[in-house]
């Protein structure tokens, strides 16, 4: 009777410690398994140069989601960047997003400008007016060999 009662602490012991362990696991690694706090954009750009999955999205400074995937449009030859957006955050459609970078040779993020439509982007939407990012490497080859 006495080792069926220790089998049985130990077994909810470790049972509680795998609960712990991933709840940590979850919380540190950021996966959230209902997604109720954001919703998804699209936006297509000639150039993404630089920018990666995770990169911040802000308006007016301040971040309000992030980059979720990069990917080719085949049919059109542009990349398709998916955004995450925070649900708080209400865009209208006729808003600019542009692919700026941090400083001189920071990280790439998107900025979004606001507009002034009444008409709101509902979860899915495409953001139509984009802005690609300024390639500096391409600037500087012009100008050094007589292109500018």
């Amino acid at each position: 009777m006495k080792k069926s009662s220790v089998e049985l602490g130990v077994g909810i012991f470790v049972l509680i410690g795998l609960m712990c362990v991933g709840y940590l696991t979850i919380r540190l690694g950021k996966v959230q398994l209902l997604d109720d706090e954001h919703y998804y954009l699209n936006a297509r750009f000639q150039s993404v140069t630089g920018l990666k999955v995770g990169a911040s999205v802000e308006i007016a400074g301040v971040p309000v989601g992030e980059v979720d995937s990069i990917s080719l449009d085949h049919e059109e030859q542009v990349a398709r960047v998916r955004l995450k957006i925070k649900k708080d955050v209400a865009l209208s459609d006729d808003v600019i997003a542009s692919v700026k970078t941090s400083g001189l040779i920071g990280d790439k993020y998107i900025k979004l400008s606001p507009g002034g439509s009444d008409e709101i982007l509902k979860p899915g939407d495409t953001i139509t007016e984009t802005e690609s990012a300024l390639d500096i490497e391409e600037l500087i080859s012009k100008y050094a060999f007589g292109g500018v």
